[in-house]
């Protein structure tokens, strides 16, 4: 059995991080129990998915693309393979979504923003030069002016999750960040690979983040997090 079945970090688990519902991936959510044990099926569930949707509410400009008929897509963004387009999205100018992302009811992915390999649960906003790749952003988070998830160690090792002092081997390469419902990332700030940040709690701009954070909190620099009163 590998550590992170064994793990007694209750926070990481799927159902602490996000309320039910919100995307239309709950159903791969809900058969597992932490987030990045999804990542790597997110493409096969677009296209399982992307196959049930009615064409009376979503247009398919090409195969493995879906996209809302009151999405507002800017004609000048990049739409890459296995893409999943909400109600009601807003891509902007200059977009990039590389491939196997679900863009949930309502988000706003914005000018000059790459999105690769994710789910943003409905209501997301990466609005401003973002890069969330191999990564899932709970509802209603949002990620400031230049903010991004780092998904790849520097030196190209397995990337482990870091709770409580424990180490948690995802066996994965690629793992970006895990953000909970509700959680603000200041702008130009950098979640490393493996960040899980609890629901509800604000990242300090300029941050550079690690490991797990909890919910309710407000995260000034490393060691140094408060609990929120408000």
């Amino acid at each position: 059995m590998g550590k992170t079945e064994q793990s007694g970090c209750n926070e990481l688990r799927i159902d602490s991080l996000f309320e039910t519902g919100h995307t239309v991936a709950w159903p791969l959510l809900q058969n597992s129990v932490y987030p990045w044990e999804v990542l790597a099926k997110i493409k096969k569930f677009i296209q399982a998915t992307g196959a049930t949707l009615s064409s009376d509410e979503y247009d398919i400009p090409r195969a493995g693309v879906w996209i809302h008929k009151t999405a507002v897509v800017a004609s000048t963004a990049f739409i890459g393979d296995d893409v999943i387009i909400g109600a009601e999205a807003e891509i902007r100018h200059c977009a990039f979504i590389r491939g196997s992302a679900i863009i949930g009811k309502g988000c706003v992915v914005g000018n000059s923003t790459e999105l690769k390999n994710v789910i943003l649960f409905d209501l997301v906003q990466v609005p401003h030069y973002n890069y969330v790749g191999d990564s899932i952003l709970g509802y209603k988070s949002h990620m400031g002016a230049g903010a991004i998830t780092s998904n790849v160690k520097s030196d190209k090792t397995l990337i482990c999750v870091s709770c409580n002092g424990e180490k948690i081997e995802t066996r994965l390469k690629k793992f970006g960040a895990i953000l909970g419902d509700y959680v603000e990332v200041g702008c130009g700030s950098v979640l490393n690979p493996g960040s899980i940040i609890g629901p509800h709690t604000s990242i300090y701009p300029l941050s550079s983040v690690r490991g797990c954070i909890p919910a309710g909190c407000i995260y000034k620099r490393q060691g140094e997090i408060a609990k929120r009163h408000d």
